[in-house]
């Protein structure tokens, strides 16, 4: 098959037994790629009985038919397990160079499970993988992990390697990708399954190609386009993804005060644009990537210096920065580079610390419970001070390392009224009072509170999508369509974590839908459509969705946070409505075919080939 080698590693940890076995094309016809084949073998591999820290557990890493094509912004893959943070579905879609090295080395993904008796990682070199002794670097951070594995192997590797905080299977912990550049598959605690199984690192490094259906062509498409969409992304490459900071706090979409506050003077002193003005030292780009959004930053002095890495991008900025009220750039600065060294997610990290800064401010935490760390609004060394103990496990960073619902249940009292998340998972920073397609993609995203699920903010804003019926902005607090809208732009997402590419290539229209399947075809041969391309789509939200729906999941678990519901924020020039979620969820379910419990109907399952999920 084009695009494909057709190849997966099977890891038993447990045995040390390493498999190359066949991925049939009748498999990858109907999931793709990416999340789509991570989901097939979650599904069948594991259910209710699953502990997500138990051997049985999966991991499933799966690249796309566009991996190391050549294709922008494509150097991507995808993860897939039982998260522990939420105990449903985890996945986490990350960049850099690992993809492309995976697929070189002539893997479409791998699939581990199983649990090595002592500390060790897996090396895949073209065509070939074995399990090394990895003790010496257990209980090092993954810079120095990172720095180890590329002696062991290769400089020229990519390792996604975990820190202490998934080695001791903290919640919220991330894996860190370090290649030509640092990334993170930061979401659902996939870093804690990694820990669970005694994996500290999966290193990989490939020669070799893949076979394209069409190849003069593809080259010729990829040469034309790529100056449109460095012309569309120009803004997102000089001032990176946190570059519209300063505009979505006048929106009413950037994150403050643990979501309740409704106007701050300090997001100018952290945004993209100071950032590049002040400490930024050059730009990162992911393989075949020619946008370059990601930061590096230099700071020379100071009580967080020196300091020479990857700078923080909008999430951070939003949980690190907002919601905790600090305008302290190297502050959120350092704590990003101690959530990269530790592995943890930065995006439930600030979350966390926003909810105890809360908590801390309305007495159910106090200085004692906090080491004497002052947890108050706007404290740049209290999120450095409580990132450094959430990465070791330290004192009452232990419990913020498993997440801001299971800490307001450990609080008690009233805590839960102002931890936000959904399913367990703490939002990214965009505000669905402000968005409402957010709302509904936040509540309805098997993973929990994700804005990637639909990525649909900008399309109520200014972006339109006419090959699958976004002929302009939606009106932000227009209920007429919304739902349809938001399940629409969940079904593209998820065909785009199926190829794989990046959610930016979305940005000013630099990638359309049908660039997307004219990718495809040249790459396969396939020769599909954009409806066709769809119905994967489709086909894999619907599958996320089946396997909640297995582990107990239906509409009870569909609702936003209280916060969300109740507090409308107020400042000059807000529009911040509380979203009707009942009628929203509603409107969504009737137009997925779901049931009014949120669960695909029989008719639906049949109509996307999942027949087999009938059994249930």
């Amino acid at each position: 098959m084009y695009g494909y080698h057709q190849k997966l590693l099977r890891v038993d940890l447990s045995s040390r037994k390493i498999e190359i076995q066949p991925l049939e094309e009748e498999v990858i016809r109907k999931y793709m790629g990416g999340l789509g084949l991570g989901l097939k073998f979650l599904y069948e591999e594991t259910g209710p009985k699953t502990d997500p820290l138990s051997k049985e557990n999966i991991l499933a890493i799966f690249t796309g038919p566009c991996t190391a094509t050549g294709i922008p912004m494509s150097g991507r893959h995808h993860l897939v397990s039982r998260s522990p943070q939420t105990g449903l579905f985890g996945g986490a879609n990350v960049g850099g160079s690992w993809a492309v090295n995976c697929k070189r080395a002539g893997f479409d993904g791998m699939v581990i499970v199983g649990k090595a008796d002592d500390p060790v990682y897996l090396w895949v070199h073209d065509g070939a993988a074995v399990l090394r002794d990895a003790r010496s670097i257990w209980g090092k951070n993954s810079y120095e992990a990172a720095d180890w594995l590329k002696e062991q192997t290769t400089s020229k590797a990519a390792a996604a390697v975990i820190g202490q905080a998934g080695e001791r299977m903290a919640g919220i912990a991330s894996i860190p990708h370090i290649g030509t550049v640092v990334r993170a598959a930061a979401r659902t605690g996939l870093g804690a399954v990694m820990g669970s199984k005694n994996l500290k690192a999966i290193v990989v490094s490939g020669s070799g190609s893949v076979t394209v259906a069409k190849p003069a062509e593809l080259k010729d498409y990829i040469k034309k386009l790529t100056p449109h969409i460095i012309k569309a992304t120009e803004g997102f490459s000089k001032y990176g993804t946190s570059g519209g900071l300063e505009n979505y706090e006048k929106l009413g979409n950037f994150p403050l005060q643990n979501w309740r506050l409704g106007r701050w003077s300090g997001a100018k002193k952290i945004s993209g644009i100071t950032m590049h003005d002040t400490i930024l030292s050059g730009r990162k780009a992911c393989m075949n990537c020619p946008v370059a959004c990601g930061r590096h930053i230099k700071i020379e002095s100071g009580p967080y210096g020196p300091m020479d890495c990857e700078g923080p991008e909008y999430e951070t900025l939003g949980t690190y920065g907002g919601l905790c009220l600090v305008d302290d750039l190297a502050a959120i600065s350092k704590a990003n580079q101690l959530c990269n060294q530790y592995g943890l997610d930065t995006i439930s990290a600030g979350s966390v610390i926003a909810f105890a800064m809360e908590a801390y401010e309305k007495g159910l935490i106090t200085k004692t419970d906090t080491d004497g760390v002052e947890l108050t609004w706007g404290n740049g060394q209290a999120i450095v001070e409580m990132t450094h103990k959430m990465g070791k496990g330290e004192g009452i960073g232990k419990i913020m390392a498993e997440g801001s619902k299971k800490m307001a249940e450990a609080l008690g009292r009233n805590a839960i009224e102002f931890s936000v998340h959904v399913k367990g998972l703490e939002p990214s920073a965009h505000d669905p009072r402000r968005f409402w397609s957010q709302g509904i993609s936040y509540a309805t995203e098997a993973r929990g509170a994700c804005h990637n699920a639909s990525w649909s903010h900008p399309y109520e804003l200014a972006l339109t999508m006419p090959e699958i019926g976004i002929a302009e902005p939606h009106k932000s607090y227009q209920v007429e369509g919304k739902a349809e809208m938001t399940a629409k732009l969940q079904d593209l997402m998820s065909a785009m974590d199926g190829m794989i590419l990046c959610r930016f290539s979305q940005v000013g229209k630099a990638v359309t839908v049908q660039n997307h399947v004219d990718f495809l075809n040249l790459v396969t041969d396939w020769g599909i459509d954009i409806s066709s391309y769809m119905k994967i789509g489709e086909r894999l939200t619907n599958l996320k969705r089946m396997y909640n729906v297995q582990l107990g999941a239906s509409r009870k678990d569909d609702m936003l946070p209280f916060r969300f519901q109740t507090l409308k924020r107020t400042g000059e020039e807000l529009t911040n409505e509380l979203p009707p979620m009942g009628r929203l969820l509603s409107d969504y379910y009737e137009y997925r075919k779901w049931s009014e419990d949120g669960i695909p109907t029989v008719e639906k399952l049949k109509n996307l080939g999942l027949d087999n999920l009938l059994t249930l």
